[in-house]
Formats: structure tokens, sequence, C-alpha cells
């Protein structure tokens, strides 16, 4: 085939692409694509459903629901980000956006945001998806981490029973769980396949905060006092008191549940959303509780991530797609979408509504610790995920395996932490 005639063949081929990629008007609606990573059954239904619910009143603006998966969105969204074939609508988390936000991947929703959805939300919230002076996400879901403990094996310890007005301290919990054992039963178990999170969102509450701002704008890692008191409680559970097992240390959330009712563990942390699986899955007779996680020297105090809805920078109709976030965040929404994936709404009417504030499956547990969400400390720390995956992780895995101290512990999460950060913040 001649030059010009294969040029010209081309040229047509990528226009009529052009004409029918979604997002681009052809005499039809504008189509948006929307990633979801919602994955329990009650969410995706509630997901679908409020898609399905936009595109029955407006012809003009069809939305495309998409799975994603929690497991792999990062990866995933920096191909389609780098390969021009990012969605137009994105589901993720605030501690995922600040190298996407840098990067110019998302749009600033600055200026865009509706005022009633703008207010609805406090402010401490918006800092989790605020980067420079831009506004790269709407937070809208968001989950303490708390306790979930075996009711009959409190009782029968004779332990006091913590609640949100009075909680252990993070001494007295490790005091209770060493009550809590016994040949071949553990106080606690501590899930902790992905360390990281869970480590540096606890220790908020003892004043640890890791990574601490220089005059010059940069992000430095410094482990403190502050920051020893979590880790340290875990380690010596595991390695001193013997009141939590080593098995664990290495599964997931859900790993643990066999063994927490079979009463092999009288408490497991976890996240708040973990009571859907629980409900399900716990046998018949089988009694638990929602308790606050420990204290420390700041209270109730802990990190959290929100779920998060984005906008990609490439999307060619933003506007349109803001409406339908406002639609997908209407306070009546965001409450069905909570129940669905048994989380916390971040607007505050939505927060306020009664399902939320119920004693079945410790609701109202959850919902008294909400004002005590701060933004995660690793929130707007540029290469926070290769930190988190090269340095971090692998540290406080072997330093809750006894492998190392804490001394090897504090040098690499700094000497090496900051090796990687330095990468970023040229």
């Amino acid at each position: 085939m001649p030059t010009r005639v294969l040029a010209a063949v081309l040229a047509a081929l990528l226009l009529l692409a052009g004409c029918s990629a979604p997002g681009h008007r052809d005499g039809g609606p504008v189509v948006l694509r929307f990633q979801s990573l919602a994955w329990q059954p009650e969410s995706v239904a509630a997901t679908r459903e409020l898609v399905a619910e936009w595109n029955a009143t407006h012809p003009d603006v069809k939305v495309e629901y998409v799975q994603g998966s929690w497991d792999s969105v990062h990866d995933q969204l920096l191909t389609s980000f780098e390969g021009g074939e990012a969605p137009d609508i994105i589901h993720d988390a605030s501690d995922d956006l600040a190298d996407f936000a840098h990067g110019g991947y998302l749009a600033d929703l600055t200026g865009l945001l509706p005022a009633g959805l703008a207010s609805g939300i406090p402010r401490d919230t918006w800092r989790t998806t605020t980067f420079g002076r831009g506004v790269y996400g709407v937070p809208f879901l968001q989950e303490p981490r708390v306790l979930i403990a075996n009711s009959d094996r409190l009782r029968a310890a004779h332990v006091r029973v913590p609640t949100p007005g009075r909680p252990w301290t993070w001494p007295e919990f490790r005091e209770v769980a060493g009550k809590l054992s016994g040949p071949g039963r553990y106080g606690v178990a501590w899930p902790l396949k992905e360390p990281v999170s869970a480590t540096l969102n606890l220790s908020l509450s003892a004043g640890g905060r890791l990574f601490h701002p220089d005059p010059d704008g940069k992000v430095a890692v410094r482990f403190t006092e502050a920051d020893a008191v979590v880790p340290r409680t875990v380690h010596d559970q595991v390695a001193v008191d013997h009141s939590a097992p080593a098995s664990t240390l290495g599964s997931g959330g859900a790993d643990t549940l066999p063994g927490f009712f079979a009463g092999r563990y009288a408490m497991v942390p976890l996240g708040f959303s973990y009571r859907q699986q629980i409900v399900r899955q716990a046998p018949e007779g089988f009694r638990w509780q929602v308790l606050p996680a420990p204290a420390g020297a700041d209270g109730l105090i802990q990190g959290v991530s929100p779920q998060t809805l984005s906008v990609s920078a490439d999307c060619p109709h933003k506007k349109e797609a803001v409406a339908f976030l406002a639609h997908l965040l209407r306070p009546g929404n965001m409450v069905r979408l909570a129940l669905g994936d048994w989380m916390l709404p971040t607007a505050t009417r939505a927060l306020a509504d009664p399902a939320l504030h119920t004693a079945e499956n410790g609701w109202a547990t959850g919902t008294a610790l909400a004002s005590r969400l701060r933004p995660a400390p690793a929130q707007s720390v540029r290469g926070y995920p290769e930190w988190k995956d090269k340095v971090a992780t692998p540290a406080y895995q072997e330093y809750y395996s006894g492998a190392i101290g804490l001394d090897e512990l504090r040098d690499r999460l700094e000497r090496d932490g900051n090796l990687v950060l330095a990468r970023y913040q040229r």
C-alpha cells in the first residue's frame, strides 16, 4: 500500500476512534467511565443503584460502571494515566493520591464542587485530598480501627470493658491482653500483613507523627519515642508476654476470623468494615462486640485515609463528572454507600443519620469515634507508596517478628526512608 494511502487510512481510523471514544459527543450523550472499587455485595449493589438512578434522570450524560480492584489500583491507574486511558471518575483512597495529583493526572476540583458538598464535609477531612493549593478528590467514606472482642472472654476474665468515653490506655491494653491469655489461647491477634498504615494511624494516639516537614517544605522521617509506643506494644505482646501469636503477623484481617470464632483469640484489631464479615460468618451463639482502639497521650486520635472520588485531568467533561459526584454524595446517598460498605460517611449530615447510631453491630461505637479521626500521617507525602513497599513494610515486619530490634527499625525507617523520599522532593 503506498505510503500516502496508508497515512490517509491511519488518519481516518484515528478520527473514527476519537469520535467513538467515551466522554466525547458524537450526536449522542456524554459518556463518563466511573471506576468503582466497591467489593462487598451490599456496597456494589448500592453503587450500581445510584449509577442507574443517575442514568435514568440524565439522558444527556450517561455513566458507565467499571469494576476495579483495591489489590491493583495504584499500578493500574498509573498505567492507564500514562497510556491516556484513565477512567473519567476514579475511586481510590486518599493516601494514594499525592503522586497522581503532583504528576498532573488528577483534575483540581477547586471551583467545580457545589457549595453544599464542599461545606458539608469537615475542613480537616478535606485536608486528606488537598495537595499544594488544589483539591484532587472528594473524601466520602472512612473507617476507624477498632477492637473486635469476644464478649464471653471479656466477661470471664472480669476485665474492664472500654468505651469511647473511657478507653484503655496502651499499657492497660497490654495488661488486659495478658489476662485474656492462657494455654493455647491468646488475648489478641495482630493481622499485620500490611503493617504500615495500621501502625502509623494508631500511633497518632500516642503523639507519633513519623513524617515531619522541614522549614524548606520538604518532609523527613523522624522516628521519635511517641512513634515507638504502638510498635513496642505489638512486639512485646508477641515476644515478651506471649499474649499475641507470631503466626498472625503475616495474615490479613479476614485470615484471623476463623481463630477468633474458635476462641483462639479474644480480640482482633480490625477496620470497622470487617463487622460485615463477622455478621455473615460468626457461628450461631457467638457473642462479640466493638471496642475503641487503645488511647495514648493524645487520646483516641487516629489517622485515617478516606475513600475518595476524583476526576481525571484528561476528562473532557469535568463539570458533568462533578455533577455526578454531587449526585452520588448527597447526604442520603452517602448513607446508603456507608451502610453498604459498613463504614462511616464523611459528611456531617450523613453521619448524623439514626441508622448509623444504633447499638446493633457496634455502629454507635464507631460513629462515636468519627470526631477523633485525622488525616493519616503519610497523607501528602510524595513517594509514600515506594517508601511503604520498599522500606517500611519489610522493616516493620522484621521488627514485629523479632528479627531486628527497635534501634534497627528506627535506623532503617529514617536512613533508607529519607533516601527514597529525597528522590521525590528535589
